[in-house]
């Protein structure tokens, strides 16, 4: 059989991915896209698009009558479904088999199969791979007979999406009173992320890692284990960095899950690209966890280390070719370690960002691979996974590739958007993850706010005048008339121009004199008054000489955020006004959305009377839920939002009145 024509029922960086290698195969493309995507850079790669109307995933990437009549109207003869979105939805499998078209993945009763995590865990046992207990949730009350089954497995569990993956609808559970809470919110996110809200119980293993194994096959009877992936460092659950081979698996454990992930794909009858995740205890013992019947977010790693293009092997598998000799017989080769690049606040507790990338810059490094779904201008909405990019290095060695990798990230220049950028590298930096001493539990134990800050102290003053330095230029650049006066020049020239910004929720003034020879005086905050001279300035960037030590600063603002780079990292403020708008202060008490997103449910009524801290609003937006707190204790004087409605950033939702003092 042979495949002409892809539609690639996905977006993002993923889309892009699979239009490269179909381009190399000389196979042409379509791309779907809801309204938000329509100019993203995915749409542009393929061929063809179709337009599935709507914002919302569950009005666009998961319909799949949609896309299945998008790949019918476009004469596409095979579907790739990427990950996330339908790419485990067994009826979408079927609607294409039903269709004429074929699925890249494996049958609709693999994905069944693996979909129903318990029955799976069933199948594993049977095939003679270790399992964690586990409980089936079947109605959306815990019960008596439920609870009971749950402390039967033992404290902590961990509530999880049965039909989920990526980390949605996950829940960790200390207590049995913290169990229904947790079943709630797990069922919410799931239906929301999956259009399934079934959740079921599992043992919970403190401080294991996280490996997966890439496994292969085909339908010539070929199952193959593609090595291992170390995917340990996660936050809420969903992987950040991936690194292949793993740095604690010796050739003994390697053989071991890899014969235990063959027998986990024959058990299936497996065919195509899957991923067999495994919990790996503190003891060295081994559980299976669940199988992904699709690609994996993190399979650039393991086609660098093996140099196989695993879509290609996809493709080729569908087209019911057997896999070729060097996929039968994988080699290992150096390592690669891959970083995800989110659009989000870490310091907010990871929260999701959304708005207009207005820069992004990789450098040219090499053994440097990017992944991106945006490009400088792209617009990024809150409806989707907050992921921007992959970034993945390949060197001979760990070290080597970890170094080259926060090197890389160091150099990249983003601005627009708040992003994890500075703590992926404050991970590759950290000396417990240079010494592959980490379990899924890092970045809670470390404590992200006590990681050092990516510039040090002395740096980030020079970050901080080279922000005054450009934006007085590009302040002056607007001026009708004497363009050629500094900002703030009076005739007392002894009175510097002052800029005051917010950095890292301080307020800190720049005070600075440059002269008509580009000479520059500079004091930021209360350090030293530091002297030098400015070599070359323009409207986004400044060659800047302090004290000696010359660098040139990228400096991107908009919408009164400054972003900053120079070879020493980067350091984002916000420019505070001089003359700020009273009209936007929002008034005390209240409670407003820190994201644009969805109200997915209100806690409280008027006049309730709540304690600071207390859960109010929950909003969820790229597919994560955020829970809007009581600012203080005191009576609820106003909720202005309901379930199910739209909010902007910054949109008031709920307003409290302070208790009275009893003093």
């Amino acid at each position: 059989m042979s495949i002409s024509k892809i539609l690639v029922a996905n977006r993002g960086e993923i889309a892009s991915r699979v239009i490269r290698t179909c381009r190399e195969m000389g196979i042409a493309t379509v791309a779907v896209h809801s309204d938000d995507d329509a100019f993203a850079p995915y749409v542009a790669d393929a061929d063809e698009s179709v337009h599935l109307p709507g914002s919302r995933s569950a009005d666009t990437y998961l319909r799949a009558d949609l896309v299945v009549e998008a790949a019918r109207r476009t004469g596409a003869d095979a579907v790739h479904p990427g990950y996330g979105f339908l790419s485990e939805n067994a009826g979408f499998a079927e609607a294409c088999q039903a269709a004429g078209i074929t699925f890249i993945g494996p049958t609709p009763d693999a994905i069944r199969s693996m979909g129903d995590k318990l029955r799976s865990k069933e199948l594993m046992g049977a095939a003679g791979v270790p399992i964690l207990r586990s409980v089936r949730l079947d109605d959306a009350t815990v019960d008596r007979a439920t609870a009971e089954d749950v402390a039967g497995i033992g404290y902590p569990v961990l509530v999880k999406a049965s039909a989920g993956g990526g980390g949605r609808g996950m829940r960790v559970v200390l207590a049995p009173e913290h169990l229904q809470e947790a079943v709630d919110s797990a069922r919410r996110e799931a239906a929301s992320a999956f259009s399934d809200d079934t959740v079921f119980v599992e043992k919970y293993v403190v401080d294991p890692r996280h490996v997966e194994v890439q496994v292969m096959a085909d339908e010539h009877d070929n199952v193959v284990a593609l090595f291992e992936r170390e995917c340990s460092i996660q936050r809420r659950h969903q992987k950040v960095l991936e690194e292949a081979p793993s740095p604690v698996v010796d050739e003994d454990l390697r053989r071991r899950l890899c014969d235990a992930a063959v027998e986990a794909a024959r058990a299936v009858t497996y065919r195509g690209a899957g991923t067999v995740e495994f919990v790996l205890a503190p003891d060295g013992s081994f559980a299976f966890l669940e199988m992904n019947t699709r690609l994996q977010v993190e399979h650039p790693v393991t086609e660098l280390v093996t140099g196989l293009d695993l879509v290609r092997l996809q493709i080729e598998v569908a087209a019911g070719r057997p896999l070729p000799s060097e996929a039968l017989a994988p080699r290992l080769h150096g390592h690669a370690i891959e970083a995800r690049l989110y659009a989000e606040d870490v310091a907010a507790g990871y929260l999701p960002t959304s708005g207009t990338l207005t820069r992004l810059d990789w450098p040219a490094d090499p053994g440097l691979r990017i992944d991106a779904g945006v490009v400088g201008g792209s617009h990024v909405p809150p409806h989707y996974d907050p992921m921007l990019a992959k970034v993945v290095m390949w060197a001979p060695t760990r070290d080597e590739a970890v170094s080259r990798l926060a090197s890389a990230l160091r150099r990249t220049r983003i601005a627009g958007l708040t992003t994890n950028r500075d703590l992926l590298v404050q991970v590759l930096e950290h000396d417990a993850f240079r010494r592959a001493e980490f379990s899924t539990s890092f970045l809670d134990d470390c404590d992200v706010e006590s990681l050092p800050s990516l510039v040090a102290p002395e740096d980030a003053a020079g970050h901080l005048a080279a922000a005054a330095v450009v934006l007085d230029h590009v302040d002056r650049a607007g001026v009708a008339v004497q363009q050629s006066i500094p900002t703030g020049w009076r005739n007392n020239r002894s009175a510097p121009a002052s800029r005051v910004f917010d950095h890292r929720g301080e307020q800190v003034a720049v005070q600075h004199v440059l002269a008509e020879d580009r000479t520059l005086t500079v004091r930021v905050g209360d350090g030293p008054e530091l002297r030098g001279r400015v070599w070359d300035l323009a409207s986004d960037s400044v060659d800047l000489d302090l004290d000696g030590v010359r660098r040139r600063y990228g400096v991107d603002a908009a919408h009164g955020r400054v972003a900053v780079s120079s070879p020493r990292g980067s350091v984002t403020v916000t420019a505070v006004e001089r003359f700020p708008d009273e009209s936007r202060v929002a008034p005390p008490g209240a409670l407003t959305a820190a994201m644009p997103g969805t109200v997915v449910a209100v806690h409280a009524k008027v006049d309730d009377e709540v304690v600071a801290g207390a859960p109010l609003v929950v909003l969820e937006a790229m597919k994560m839920e955020h829970s809007v707190l009581a600012p203080e204790s005191g009576r609820v004087a106003e909720i202005v939002v309901g379930a199910g409605e739209q909010v902007e950033a910054g949109a008031l939702l709920a307003r409290i009145e302070p208790a009275e003092s009893d003093v």
